[in-house]
């Protein structure tokens, strides 16, 4: 016999909890997501400057990149891309040579996007005035979204006319690195849809002293010279992007130092003999890989004359040193985006971060630096298109202003970006949103391409082989003259210093940052509300301002510098 009995839940003998028992608070007062927004037609000052430059062509074309890069889908890939870091496969499990590189899915996502506007080829592709400065709105932009891929996308740009140094490399190489249809196949150019260009300079015994080069290149047939195939042996300390498909590189014949182009893979199919050691463990730009390799007689195609090679190579290096401030600015104008977000609404004190006044003198502070910044690299970037129609002042105005651009908007990104993480408080400093990353990123354009001296070295050698640069630059700097003491009483101080070379070289930095804050003040002066003109002349000109960000003087409207500087966001517009 059995005796049936009913179960009962114990918990039907206790008091009741409430649904929200175990909260131990509530979340208030957060920042909410830099989101909603379009990174180019929000933002006011690149308006101005595509509106006042004509590039009504590109506006189309630069606003989808502006919804892409500011989107979620864009911000996930970045995180991913960065915390899955590239793996090297140096052989397969039977022992044969591989020399891959693997990447988390997310990076061959953002460069198919990025290669698809065209980031790499517009400048070349558009047949339009203004394709520079149209290409540097695109990778201003995508440096706002992932700076790690904007390494190989700049490279691609810039080997542009060092392979027209050769017409016969250009024609087969040309349309594939400047096709719009990634491919991330590891594979020769014929089974390929498109391909990236890297750069290999660098060695261990040398650095920036390429003329140190060991590594040598021997005629691989009888025949020499320009177009010639050659073989290489040696090594590259810091070999840029190693799984591009083509790479332009230094190397010393009997001749001299000469500039070689190096396939990734060989004619017949086959792998190319280029044997990557390792890659760098890197401070930051850690989704791109960069790398250590041995050239064990790999072929390759002398580009210009033998002897030639430091020339031939700066064909190139003046744009990736251009790229180099463009993207710098693009970081800043990311970190200060954010910055102004975070302070607009995060409240302390019963009042929002913005409303205290001395929150606003650091935000309007770190404006001032992105609006300066941006606008000294997109009047090189309009340089650059003025030299190429064969406008002689403007290729004077390229050879000493690209160099300034690049040593000091890559000084100023690193303190900006630090200042805009520090208005996060802790928040900044972790790896759940996008301040940490783009800390750990704002050292790295001041070193690729020359650091700090070698820049600042070579906008005295400019002055001292080319003595036309000064008269060009001091036209250009003119353009302002009356429209502000401060800049007027630096303009003579600049040519009274350009007059006088003897201290050059010992003061290069010195000289280096006048020329680039004297440009800056220029442009602000001309093109930039007053309230940013005044504001930027009695601090960088004047020394009303102070050593940290945030120090601006009484009597500025530091309200407006901010909210010009803010994004639009799409509830805004």
């Amino acid at each position: 016999m059995t005796t049936s009995t009913t179960a009962t839940d114990p918990f039907d003998r206790l008091p009741p909890l409430p649904a929200d028992g175990y909260a131990t608070h509530e979340v208030t007062n957060q920042a909410t997501p830099f989101a909603r927004h379009n990174a180019f037609t929000g933002d006011r000052l690149l308006g101005e400057i595509t509106a006042r430059e004509k590039l009504g062509w590109a506006r189309k074309l630069l606003a989808e990149a502006g919804a892409v890069v500011a989107s979620e889908r864009v911000a996930e890939l970045a995180r991913n891309a960065n915390r899955y870091t590239p793996e090297l496969r140096s052989h397969d499990r039977f022992g044969h040579r591989l020399d891959e590189i693997v990447f988390h899915p997310a990076w061959h996502e953002l460069m198919t996007l990025a290669v698809g506007h065209g980031t790499h080829a517009l400048a070349w592709t558009a047949r339009q005035p203004g394709a520079h400065i149209a290409r540097g709105v695109l990778s201003y932009l995508w440096n706002q979204g992932e700076s790690g891929i904007c390494c190989p996308l700049g490279m691609t740009y810039s080997a542009v006319p060092a392979l027209r140094l050769q017409p016969d490399l250009a024609a087969v190489w040309e349309p594939f690195i400047l096709s719009q249809r990634y491919d991330p196949a590891a594979a020769p150019m014929q089974r390929k849809t498109g391909g990236t260009v890297g750069m290999t300079l660098t060695e261990k015994q040398a650095g920036s002293d390429l003329r140190a080069t060991q590594t040598t290149a021997r005629p691989a047939s009888a025949r020499r010279g320009p177009g010639a195939a050659y073989l290489i042996d040696g090594h590259k300390w810091f070999f840029s992007v190693p799984h591009s498909d083509v790479f332009v590189t230094l190397a010393r014949t009997d001749r001299g130092l000469s500039c070689f182009l190096l396939p990734g893979w060989l004619p017949d199919g086959t792998r190319n003999r280029l044997l990557i050691q390792r890659l760098k463990d890197k401070c930051g730009n850690r989704s791109n890989a960069s790398g250590e390799i041995e050239y064990r007689g790999a072929l390759a195609w002398l580009v210009g004359e033998e002897g030639q090679g430091i020339k031939a190579a700066l064909a190139m290096t003046h744009l990736t040193r251009l790229d180099f401030a463009i993207g710098s600015a693009g970081l800043m104008r990311r970190a200060v985006s954010e910055a102004i977000h975070h302070v607009t609404t995060r409240r302390a004190f019963q009042r929002r971060l913005l409303d205290q006044p001395l929150m606003e003198n650091v935000v309007a502070d770190l404006a001032l630096e992105v609006e300066a910044a941006t606008l000294l690299a997109f009047r090189l970037a309009c340089a650059v298109d003025g030299e190429a129609a064969g406008d002689a002042a403007a290729a004077l105005l390229v050879r000493l202003g690209t160099p300034v651009a690049k040593y000091w908007n890559c000084k100023r990104v690193v303190g900006v970006v630090h200042e805009a993480l520090e208005c996060h408080g802790g928040n900044g400093f972790i790896e759940d949103g996008p301040m940490a990353r783009l800390y750990r990123e704002a050292p790295l354009n001041g070193i690729w391409e020359g650091s700090g001296n070698i820049i600042a070295l070579d906008v005295v050698r400019a002055l001292a082989r080319t003595p036309e640069t000064a008269g060009a630059f001091l036209d250009e700097v003119r353009r302002a003259r009356g429209g502000d003491r401060k800049l007027d009483d630096m303009i003579r101080r600049l040519e009274t210093e350009l007059a006088a070379p003897g201290e050059h070289e010992a003061r290069a930095r010195r000289l280096a940052e006048r020329l680039a804050l004297c440009l800056q003040a220029s442009l602000v002066v001309q093109h930039s509300p007053s309230a940013v003109a005044d504001a930027f002349c009695a601090t960088r000109l004047a020394g009303d301002g102070g050593v940290a960000f945030g120090c601006l003087p009484g009597g500025l409207d530091r309200r407006a510098i901010v909210e010009r500087a803010r994004i639009e966001s799409d509830a805004d517009a």
